[in-house]
């Protein structure tokens, strides 16, 4: 007990028809956080699962001795973000463990690398496997790293550890946090990750969860960054710069081709009312960007430490 860290920890851990790798996964989180630290819980977060993987949480959990653990089951399935919220709204730990994905290429030293390196100043410390990521996934990281204007640059993670002053200064930030790991990289703490090695294959998912994966993508690139903003403002200039084109247009077949009656009379209205109608819809996906920074980004001010120089 003497040679245990002090810090209570929790581990919040999601589970979603995982029963061929829940059992093996929550023996070795329960033996670190038993070995390493002297008050610890876990949680495992339970995203309406319709197989036996509860059934063998609840055969491990007779291995826990001083680990406290509870099984959080979701009324239907979330998704993997709102599904970690719930958990990590339960904990109460100094520092939260995110498990997002069961997975055995890591183990008891990655997990306390992770936290060792949290306790050198870092608020958010994330492990990134070097393993080869899927085309979809580079691409999906590359774009939104590109237009986000964040920071820090996200990547895949296996897990990640918290401090209590992270979900403190999110809950402040936001009622919901639809991708954590935006919102962490823009919370405006200090924020690093670990590289290590992976080994074994990774679950696989359920056509579920890539419904929602894919979902996710999509909110995320609307959400937190500049591309649909962008896309949309470029394509309303585009179409007004079309209708003052129009109005020339008309303008000069007017006065040098002499065209049917009406047509002239028509084109200037339809050019004058698209571009009325262009304007009013520039001002209206503005309001709506404000929207979503004042929602899903607002925070009065964000600072990464505080330096006590005298007492």
């Amino acid at each position: 007990m003497m040679n245990k860290e002090k810090n209570f920890i929790s581990a919040v851990i999601y589970i979603h028809n995982a029963e061929g790798w829940i059992e093996n996964f929550l023996k070795m989180i329960i033996d670190v956080l038993e070995k390493n630290f002297e008050h610890s819980e876990i949680i495992c977060v339970n995203d309406k699962s319709d197989d036996n993987s509860i059934k063998r949480i609840r055969e491990v959990s007779g291995d826990a001795k001083a680990t406290s653990i509870t099984i959080l089951n979701m009324s239907y399935f979330h998704g993997l973000e709102l599904a970690m919220n719930a958990g990590v709204d339960l904990a109460i730990g100094d520092f939260v463990f995110e498990f997002d994905h069961i997975l055995p290429g890591y183990g008891e030293k990655e997990i306390i690398d992770v936290y060792r390196r949290s306790l050198e100043g870092y608020d958010i410390v994330s492990a990134v496997p070097d393993q080869k990521r899927r085309f979809s996934s580079r691409i999906f990281y590359r774009l939104f790293n590109r237009f986000s204007k964040l920071s820090y640059q996200i990547d895949t993670e296996s897990f990640r550890i918290l401090s209590r002053r992270v979900i403190n200064r999110i809950s402040s930030m936001n009622k919901t946090v639809p991708y954590r790991k935006a919102i962490y990289a823009n919370c405006g703490l200090s924020t690093d990750k670990i590289i290590y090695h992976m080994s074994g294959d990774k679950k696989e998912s359920d056509k579920l969860e890539r419904t929602y994966r894919k979902r996710l993508a999509v909110d995320s690139f609307i959400l937190f960054t500049d591309i649909g903003y962008g896309f949309s403002i470029t394509m309303t200039f585009l179409m007004m710069i079309m209708s003052i084109f129009m109005v020339l247009y008309s303008l000069i077949c007017y006065l040098v081709m002499q065209p049917t009656g009406g047509w002239t009379t028509t084109i200037l209205f339809l050019s004058v009312a698209f571009f009325g109608l262009f304007g009013i819809l520039t001002i209206i996906i503005k309001y709506l960007q404000l929207l979503v920074d004042l929602v899903f980004k607002r925070k009065r001010y964000s600072f990464e430490n505080i330096e006590k120089l005298t007492r």
